[in-house]
């Protein structure tokens, strides 16, 4: 699993050093690795590869070992939990949440478990190399801030969990080594773009913010029983 997902595609040949490389991956691991809660502000992009673009934004915490909530705010409310054994996604508005195993997961957002120090990037990627962003001719690769850095992963798997395949990941962080935006890229020029900000550390998050109970009324899809009803 790609589990950032989350991840070939020729490597790009203006690229700065491998040591550039590592010693931006192992300022990430160190920066994420020692907290043990976290939070950020985050922006949501997906592009369907024919024209058709949606945005949404939130609120992500995150907590050791491998616990995710995200918040969704606008433009409709959502809820995306990982708690630590199941992924929970849940639509109010639909009146139903889904449910399945983290091992199984083939969503995106399950891979950035890396930053409560569950995985690292050697797993998670075959190569992974910086982008020179003077000389990358894709604008979309390029850094979005002057001093920031901006690494190419090439997934170790052709395919996720769910075997949906994915070309690359594109990894920017700041000079303090946090994470400001994450790119997947899948074939047919499907592309999601994450952007973080606010980040904060260590902060009083309760446990309970990382189990999901679904609300009276609420039907429950078990992903895991509806795949072997299908076999």
């Amino acid at each position: 699993m790609l589990c950032l997902i989350l991840f070939g595609v020729l490597l790009h040949m203006n690229c700065v050093p491998l040591e550039d490389a590592k010693s931006a991956v192992r300022a990430l691991e160190e920066r994420y690795q020692h907290a043990h809660t976290l939070s950020a502000d985050f922006y949501e992009r997906y592009s369907d590869g024919s024209g058709g673009v949606s945005a949404e934004s939130g609120v992500v915490y995150f907590s050791r070992p491998g616990r995710m909530r995200w918040e969704y705010e606008s433009p409709e409310s959502k809820l995306f939990v990982v708690d630590g054994a199941n992924v929970w996604f849940y639509v109010p508005a639909d009146h139903t949440a889904s449910r399945s195993k983290v091992k199984d997961s083939s969503d995106w957002r399950t891979p950035l478990a890396l930053l409560t120090g569950k995985a690292n990037f050697a797993r998670l990627c075959r190569s992974i190399k910086t982008v020179d962003s003077a000389t990358d001719e894709n604008p979309e690769d390029r850094a979005t801030g002057a001093e920031n850095t901006v690494l190419r992963c090439i997934p170790r798997g052709e395919s996720d969990a769910g075997g949906a395949v994915i070309r690359e990941v594109l990894i920017e962080s700041d000079p303090e080594a946090h994470l400001v935006r994450l790119v997947i890229r899948q074939p047919g020029n499907l592309q999601t773009e994450f952007r973080f900000g606010n980040w904060k550390e260590n902060l009083p998050i309760p446990k309970a913010n990382f189990h999901f109970e679904p609300p009276p009324g609420v039907a429950v899809v078990d992903e895991e029983t509806l795949a072997g009803s299908v076999h």
